[in-house]
């Protein structure tokens, strides 16, 4: 944790909503005139898309049918700290972009399922904003967690969480809902090994539970809109969390414990512009008086 670099962390897996978050956090960056770099959490996947596909069979042939992109072995977990360290102590740093589809492949001059080079952080950024799968990140070997200063958790409960990604990945990707459903089943040991527990390390959790049903993920014809939803946030320390202010100021909010405000999900991101901006311009107001 840095004064001087400070990080904020936006953790959460495939189709949990972090790209969400991302959209609140840019306007607020950009209403306060807040300079940011950004890492995106498919940067550090250890392959490529084709190299991926070979790793996969041949961790298959050795008997493991559940290598994904969740555990360690497909991701640059030891990078990924050292690059949270280095922003941390001395505002540098480097990450890269993982072309998805043919779009970004026009913006990037990459191919799908590359990764373009390796670039430097531009300087004088005022803090560093990362956003994916392993932002909160702990094993024996890296602690992620602890370089962060700020940790948030995207939880949709887990029925939601495979309605979202089911519905991402036919649209935006073109996959078939049995390739979907056959990652989801590749991925369960590490999301219950690496990502669930991430959600211990954070700071703040989102959690949008569905208030129709979602029983069955797999057949759901359309995601559950936001007033379709409600918000769950927890603080893990709500010490100087104004709760009475929230209450007031997001109608139909009420809290559930002494560290939860439940919010409509249609409120959340007026929840988070409340929440997070005086957050965001504390660290940066430390951050200016250290310097």
């Amino acid at each position: 944790m840095s004064i001087k670099h400070p990080i904020l962390s936006i953790t959460g897996s495939s189709g949990a909503g972090t790209s969400t978050i991302e959209h609140t956090f840019s306007q607020i960056f950009y209403r306060e005139k807040i300079q940011a770099c950004y890492i995106e959490g498919d940067a550090f996947h250890r392959y490529n898309r084709r190299e991926m596909k070979i790793a996969m069979a041949a961790a298959e042939e050795t008997g493991n049918k559940h290598f994904s992109h969740f555990g360690p072995d497909a991701n640059l977990f030891e990078e990924l700290e050292a690059v949270f360290r280095e922003y941390g102590e001395h505002g540098t740093g480097r990450t890269r972009h993982y072309v998805h589809d043919d779009d970004e492949a026009a913006c990037y001059g990459v191919a799908p399922g590359e990764f373009t080079e390796w670039k430097n952080f531009p300087d004088g950024t005022d803090l560093l904003f990362y956003e994916g799968l392993h932002g909160a990140v702990r094993t024996d070997a890296v602690d992620v967690a602890g370089h962060a200063d700020l940790k948030v958790g995207v939880v949709p409960v887990i029925n939601l969480e495979w309605i979202q990604k089911i519905h991402r990945d036919k649209v935006a990707r073109g996959y078939s809902a049995e390739a979907i459903t056959d990652v989801i089943l590749r991925r369960m040991p590490d999301y219950i090994e690496y990502i669930c527990p991430q959600f211990t390390n954070t700071d703040i959790n989102f959690q949008r539970v569905p208030i129709v049903d979602t029983s069955n993920p797999f057949i759901a014809r359309w995601i559950p809109t936001a007033d379709e939803s409600m918000v769950v946030i927890r603080f893990a320390n709500p010490r100087g969390i104004d709760f009475p202010y929230l209450l007031s100021m997001i109608h139909n909010s009420f809290m559930s414990r002494p560290n939860v405000i439940v919010v409509p999900g249609g409120k959340m991101d007026l929840a988070m512009q409340l929440i997070f901006t005086p957050l965001v311009l504390q660290m940066v107001e430390r951050k200016r008086r250290a310097a």
